[in-house]
């Protein structure tokens, strides 16, 4: 039997079609309307694919019946929509709708025409997706009305049913160095349902599986990104492929961040007011996080790695190379990228891993008692004649620091304990405007999520504590520090929020973000009881009965700091 055919929609850099190419079927054309990704796929799977918007097939059955008929179906269509870290979830989804159900119009089309030889079709997309896709979709629901009439199909019937064939897959659980959960729909014609690929991979060897592969097993036998220039071969971490240190791109260059945009993002990661703590940096005895499409340092989602090279503040830590990036999304080494380093990085987020892509080609020729290839088809040799190669072999000059646009909002807490924060703020966080409102705020959060309530603390209430700070162990201590020393470092509003924009501290005033940090690190220092307040006379935490002592040392010294500031 001749190799089954691939055609790729939305195909991007070619994931998804590079885990079927491993399992040696054809891909024959891919559709994006992304100029780097076409040209990435185009370079890697030796084809002259074109810039092609897929709404285009929307409007015409023509465009759809002239596409070549192949075995094979596959698609990802933009999940940025469906994301719900994009707009905190609430971007418009019109649009990522549009492009799914435009794909499944073309799937309809080839899968009931007359002598149509599609033999399966899958879709990947967010896990979020499915909350705003229908269950079924009949010929009339994808504006195939006349289309099912001209071939004496009812309009009504079901077309595409993803009721029954959708499921969740976790890449690491099929051999990934990545715990990417994302949706499959799709289905095997001959059996009328998708079937799911066995997993060879589970957390604690569960049923004679394999372990998860982690980042720390990725980096062991791998080099780093500041080793020096070798010919010497290098290993790929997954596959059976071997090819000169000279010849590996996108690897030897410098990822090291600021130490302001580190500290943002530990910040985020271990003491967000109300989500979960986070490993800082990555827990490399796990599958690494998924890997984003946005290359970013300051967040709660960023990837951030300790670095080799022994630096303290700028460069101590570092982001993930293209290289690592791609290989943690299942690529081989030999795999390219073209265009700039945004654009490449890019291209990895928004792949579907090749690991569950190659799992489900192999389960199709499984289910169709087509033979298995012994060895996976792998492109052995790299081609990297026209690519921009990011490599350089040099260190990075830490002397462009990030800064802040004028009027940026600041929002920070010294602790996490009982359910609450005590936040100091350059906005009015229950009113939440865009931009900073040129004084500070003292106020306290309750609860984790949406909607929890604020109180609003006024300027100088500090002086009301001292006495029940005075009682408890290091009190006294705090005090004197928080008075002596402490308070002489805070500067004028508007000084605070110059501070806070060029992200550093001057010889006479300190930024507003290393404040709240030296407040957690003196209650942490301290060692302050673990006990809780009751606050039977005293009413401070007004939604609060009982109320950890810490919350009151970074009360009194959170409204210190937006006193003073807006006193002077």
């Amino acid at each position: 039997m001749g190799k089954l055919r691939v055609i790729d929609f939305f195909c991007g850099a070619g994931g998804f079609s590079e885990g079927f190419r491993q399992m040696g079927y054809e891909i024959i054309y891919g559709f994006d309307h992304w100029k780097p990704a076409v040209d990435t796929f185009n370079f890697n799977f030796k084809l002259n694919c074109e810039v092609e918007n897929i709404l285009d097939f929307k409007h015409s059955i023509d465009e759809i019946e002239n596409l070549p008929n192949t075995e094979i179906i596959i698609g990802s269509p933009p999940c940025v929509s469906f994301s719900s870290s994009n707009k905190s979830g609430n971007a418009d989804k019109s649009l990522g709708v549009e492009l799914t159900e435009t794909f499944l119009r073309i799937v309809a089309v080839k899968k009931h025409q007359p002598n149509s030889v599609l033999k399966a079709w899958f879709m990947e997309n967010v896990v979020n997706s499915k909350r705003y896709l229908q269950t079924a979709y009949t010929f009339k629901d994808l504006g195939l009305t006349d289309w099912a009439n001209k071939n004496r199909i009812s309009p009504l019937k079901i077309a595409i049913d993803l009721y029954d064939n959708t499921t969740i897959i976790n890449s690491a659980d099929y051999g990934s160095f990545q715990a990417r959960k994302r949706l499959i729909s799709g289905e095997i014609i001959k059996k009328a349902k998708l079937m799911i690929p066995k997993t060879t991979h589970s957390e604690d060897n569960q049923n004679d599986k394999e372990k998860y592969l982690t980042i720390g097993k990725m980096k062991k036998n791998f080099p780093h990104p500041f080793s020096k220039k070798s010919e010497k071969l290098i290993n790929d971490p997954q596959y059976q492929l071997q090819i000169p240190q000279n010849q590996l791109t996108d690897h030897f260059y410098d990822t090291g961040i600021y130490k302001v945009e580190w500290k943002f993002s530990k910040y985020w990661k271990t003491n967000h007011p109300f989500m979960g703590k986070m490993s800082f940096p990555e827990n490399e005895n796990k599958p690494s996080r998924t890997i984003t499409a946005t290359k970013i340092a300051n967040s709660r989602e960023s990837i951030i790695y300790k670095s080799e090279l022994n630096r303290i503040g700028d460069g101590e830590y570092r982001l993930p190379t293209v290289r690592e990036a791609a290989i943690i999304m299942g690529f081989p080494i030999t795999y390219q990228f073209l265009g700039a380093d945004n654009n490449k990085w890019r291209l990895v987020g928004n792949a579907v891993c090749c690991t569950v892509s190659r799992a489900f080609a192999k389960m199709v020729l499984e289910e169709l008692r087509y033979t298995i290839p012994n060895n996976l088809i792998l492109n052995k040799q790299p081609n990297i004649q026209g690519v921009i190669n990011l490599n350089t072999y040099k260190l990075k000059e830490f002397d462009k620091p990030p800064v802040k646009n004028q009027g940026s909002r600041f929002r920070r807490h010294a602790i996490k304990d009982g359910n609450l924060t005590v936040t100091l703020s350059n906005y009015d966080i229950e009113k939440n405007p865009k931009s900073a409102e040129g004084k500070w705020f003292t106020s306290i959060q309750y609860g984790t999520g949406k909607g929890f309530p604020i109180q609003k603390i006024n300027d100088k209430y500090y002086k009301n504590i001292e006495e029940l700070i005075e009682k408890y162990k290091g009190g006294k201590e705090f005090l004197k520090y928080i008075n002596n020393g402490f308070s002489e470092k805070i500067g004028n509003a508007k000084e605070l929020q110059k501070l806070y924009e060029v992200q550093k501290s001057n010889s006479k005033y300190t930024e507003p973000t290393e404040l709240v940090d030296l407040i957690q690190e003196l209650i942490e220092k301290l060692n302050i009881e673990k006990t809780e307040v009751e606050q039977n006379r005293i009413k401070v935490f007004k939604y609060k009965d009982k109320v950890p002592v810490k919350q009151f040392f970074a009360l009194y010294a959170i409204n210190k700091i937006s006193t003073i500031a807006n006193e002077n």
